[in-house]
């Protein structure tokens, strides 16, 4: 049993339940600090305002007839809907110089598995370009689209091709591991949009329409209903909320759209349960909502960022229910405090349960995770705990999350001398990794198109970028306006390479 995520056909394993071993179908390198960075966004300020955003719609529910609200065709929706998928194509170098497997984790090469230029594994060279596919979402006539950041991670050019035939570079605005969504943006207008829906009002038993490109072969719409909400727990993202459909959803189905019978988005199509790669019933998709709620925060503030109540929780089993005077196994065992943590300054203690969180009931630690984590830094939080069988009330104000690996990502693309160069946040925890001096600003290096101009001028990944043309570069957001602002002209860097400053110039060609 695997849980697939269609990219460029890689495989990890990952735990789904107590007695299911899954194969978590993701493409990655080899493991590195960029790898490591969990949350990787940006906002284009000057481009994008909030008014961008497209609200959701209201929480609908199907008419409660007794009968199939089926009408002989989808057609009408579908005509209406389908010109606002998208297919997406990315390309990315891939630095290793064979095709072996790592211990134990299989690698699956089908009809839309990864596919090699460049020279092959027994040739020396700069690298591979390895070539994947996926779906995605537009939600914004200026060409704003959402998908799966699984579809998008580490690739040195993405690009969308829409359904009247054109195709455009896309630049990756953000991207989210934790929740598996990404936004791109194109150089495009008055595109056909895909309108939000209200992921609270989908029920079990809800038809569903999958929209999106499996396995390459061009736009394909798939039917199915809900069989399932809230699913989570399977290891495949670290924030999980899945709508479960048995709308057949494949390789390549990715970052597509999960819509109702009225035509409205109400989820990102990203993982299928599977035995063999195929779809056998059991497909994820991110609920609207979250995906919404990232998609806002990305292109408002340029990052994610989730609460933190500071407390070690785990899973109340009804032989600790009863350990610990609780009358079911509903809530969240606080199994630890961190010192100065909000959770400590609203007295909260090791063996407390947390059953609601601001009047919602919590079931488990999942739910705890996602309203926390949805909730805003700074806000206050009203908990109810129980404490040795007696019913307690608590208020936390939530910090940050701590360690969020609050990052920008941003490829340059197009006649810049920089073209195929893409950067990342400098954050503290990369700067003490590459031993650089407290206090050093600029963006990183995380890779280098081989080829490139960037990579004849002898630029190297893991380079900081901290001055581009005598200006200083302290964010992804600087280092694309240095980069914009000298157009096709070369560009004179100031670079530190392990500790060591030095000037470089990358000549345009």
């Amino acid at each position: 049993m695997s849980i697939r995520k269609s990219r460029f056909g890689v495989s990890a394993l990952a735990a789904v339940g107590v007695a299911v071993l899954a194969t978590l179908m993701v493409i990655e390198g080899p493991p590195s600090w960029a790898d490591r960075a969990g949350l990787t966004t940006s906002a284009l300020a000057n481009t994008l305002q909030k008014a961008d955003v497209p609200e959701l719609g209201p929480a609908r529910r199907g008419p409660d007839t007794g009968q199939l609200p089926v009408s002989g065709t989808f057609a009408p929706v579908l005509e209406k809907t389908t010109p606002a998928v998208v297919s997406i194509t990315t390309s990315r170098v891939v630095e290793s110089t064979g095709r072996e497997n790592l211990p134990g984790i299989p690698f699956f090469f089908g009809p839309n598995g990864p596919s090699f230029e460049g020279p092959s594994p027994d040739e020396p060279g700069p690298g591979r370009r390895q070539m994947g596919s996926g779906s995605g979402v537009i939600v914004g006539p200026n060409g704003l689209i959402v998908t799966n950041d699984h579809v998008v991670d580490g690739a040195s050019k993405v690009e969308v091709h829409l359904s009247d035939r054109r195709h455009f570079t896309a630049e990756v605005i953000g991207s989210d591991s934790k929740t598996d969504i990404a936004v791109l943006k194109i150089d495009a207008k008055d595109l056909p949009v895909l309108r939000f829906g209200n992921s609270d009002g989908v029920r079990v038993g809800d038809l569903a329409l999958a929209i999106g490109n499996p396995f390459g072969i061009g736009q394909t719409v798939t039917m199915g209903i809900v069989g399932a909400t809230g699913r989570g727990n399977l290891g495949i993202e670290d924030y999980e909320d899945f709508i479960q459909t048995d709308a057949a959803i494949n390789p390549g189905n990715s970052g597509g759209a999960l819509i109702n019978t009225q035509g409205e988005l109400i989820g990102i199509n990203t993982a299928i349960l599977s035995r063999g790669g195929g779809n056998h019933g059991v497909g994820f998709a991110v609920p609207v909502n979250l995906a919404h709620s990232v998609m806002k925060q990305l292109i408002e503030s340029g990052h994610v960022s989730r609460g933190y109540l500071g407390v070690g929780i785990q899973d109340l089993t009804p032989d600790m229910a009863q350990k610990f005077n609780a009358p079911d196994h509903l809530g969240a065992l606080v199994r630890d405090v961190t010192p100065d943590s909000p959770g400590e300054a609203a007295g909260l203690q090791r063996g407390d349960v947390i059953r609601e969180v601001n009047g919602d009931r919590v079931r488990d630690t999942r739910e705890l995770r996602l309203k926390i984590s949805g909730t805003a830094p700074g806000e206050s939080v009203k908990l109810a705990v129980l404490r040795d069988g007696a019913e307690k009330a608590l208020t936390a104000k939530l910090g940050e999350l701590p360690g969020e690996e609050q990052t920008a990502r941003s490829t340059t693309s197009g006649t810049s001398a920089l073209a195929g160069l893409q950067v990342t946040e400098l954050t503290a925890d990369v700067a003490r990794e590459l031993k650089l001096e407290p206090g050093t600003r600029g963006v990183v290096v995380t890779n280098v198109a081989p080829g490139s101009a960037a990579q004849e001028s002898g630029l190297q990944r893991a380079d900081v970028i901290m001055e581009i043309n005598r200006k200083p570069v302290t964010s992804v957001a600087e280092f694309r306006a240095g980069v914009s602002a000298a157009g096709k002209e070369s560009i004179l860097m100031l670079v530190n390479r392990g500790g060591n400053v030095l000037f470089m110039v990358v000549e345009s060609r």
